[in-house]
């Protein structure tokens, strides 16, 4: 899966990324049967992507042997690509001569630089929000949406359709002989749920950073500016995120504890005293924080304010951290109670009580360890940034 910028591109090993995934294309076991060698080659144009499509292999089995097929790998890609890719080089390269024409789809929300070491500049990049109006961009959008095959696990089309879907994209400016180009770089689609009687609530599909981007902190300057963009708005309820990865609530963490640390309601004296109906207000208010992530701001900012050395400090913060977890704990062990009165004698219900409360004793502390791990790991990145 390379991403072209020049002809020269075409034969440069270095431009190329591989799929994470396959499965949803060639099955569970993510087997291509019936050949030696194969090679799938899906070129795309940085900016446009426009697409080049070839299938390489050294050898195929044929009816004489053994009186099986190959699979039909190119029906299998066709059926994600969109129509109108090239099948030959020449043709390729004649639409990336084309690259200089593509500008950004939709209007421009922020514009970023980060240091290349690579390079030894600094590479500016810009985000956008656009909609299936703005001319092009709903190929443009098939074309993208390709990417998610091969790098989301559970990855589906969207109803493009639908006019409540936003779109934001992440593009690159570069030069070319002269002349500024955009490569893109990723993008991601939110969803505008009714909220009874007159708020929606955006919530993010899908998110991508393409692999070449990644590290680099696209992504969260993506999320930020998202944020930034539903914040003004008095209609927006709150932001949520659907079936989130464990990649996305980490990057969720570091980018809602960033637009939160300034709040007063946030301030270390606040921070101390607990966490309050005040800072759910003014977080969902002000920045669209919903209750639940706003609890979770408040335990990384209250670790940051919180000096672990001193015993009185870390057993509160402990205590107050184990109140919120050990809820799902008590509730399971009201359920198991009622359940052991109806099926064992007294006093087997309470020693399988006594040994389920130590199990549960022990996952306690390992899941308020895991969660210090990583708040901490929010807060270097925070004091990084």
């Amino acid at each position: 899966l390379p991403l072209v910028r020049f002809p020269e591109d075409l034969e440069d090993d270095n431009t190329t990324f591989n799929p994470e995934y396959s499965h949803q294309v060639f099955g569970d076991d993510e087997v291509a049967f019936g050949y030696k060698g194969l090679r799938l080659l899906l070129f795309y144009s940085a900016g446009n992507l426009a697409t080049l499509f070839r299938i390489q292999y050294t050898a195929r089995v044929s009816d004489r042997f053994d009186c099986v097929e190959a699979d039909d790998v190119e029906s299998k890609i066709r059926e994600i690509i969109p129509p109108g890719f090239c099948t030959n080089t020449d043709d390729f390269v004649s639409l990336l001569e084309k690259e200089v024409n593509f500008k950004p789809f939709g209007m421009l929300l922020h514009t970023y630089s980060i240091h290349n070491e690579e390079a030894g500049e600094d590479i500016t990049y810009q985000i956008y929000k656009a909609d299936m109006t703005c001319p092009g961009f709903r190929e443009y959008h098939e074309r993208l949406q390709t990417f998610l095959m091969w790098f989301i696990e559970t990855a589906s089309f969207i109803d493009v359709d639908d006019e409540r879907w936003n779109y934001f994209l992440v593009f690159e400016k570069y030069n070319k002989d002269g002349a500024t180009l955009f490569a893109t770089v990723g993008y991601m689609t939110v969803y505008n749920y009714y909220v009874y009687p007159d708020k929606t609530r955006p919530r993010v599909s899908q998110m991508l950073i393409l692999p070449p981007f990644q590290g680099e902190g696209h992504g969260a300057q993506l999320l930020e500016t998202v944020h930034r963009y539903y914040m003004p708005s008095p209609t927006v309820l709150d932001i949520t995120a659907e079936d989130p990865s464990e990649n996305y609530v980490k990057l969720r963490d570091f980018v809602l504890v960033k637009l939160c640390q300034d709040l007063l309601c946030f301030s270390p004296v606040k921070l101390m005293q607990g966490f309050s109906q005040e800072m759910v207000t003014e977080a969902q208010q002000k920045l669209k924080i919903n209750k639940q992530h706003a609890r979770r701001v408040y335990e990384i900012l209250r670790l940051r304010a919180t000096n672990m050395g001193d015993a009185e400090q870390s057993r509160s913060y402990r205590l107050d951290i184990k109140r919120r977890l050990i809820g799902p704990y008590k509730k399971k062990q009201r359920e198991l109670a009622k359940m052991r009165r109806c099926l064992r004698p007294e006093e087997m219900t309470n020693q399988l009580n006594q040994i389920d409360l130590n199990m549960q004793r022990e996952q306690l502390e390992e899941n308020f360890q895991q969660l210090v791990s990583d708040y901490r790991r929010v807060l270097e990145r925070l004091a990084q940034a």
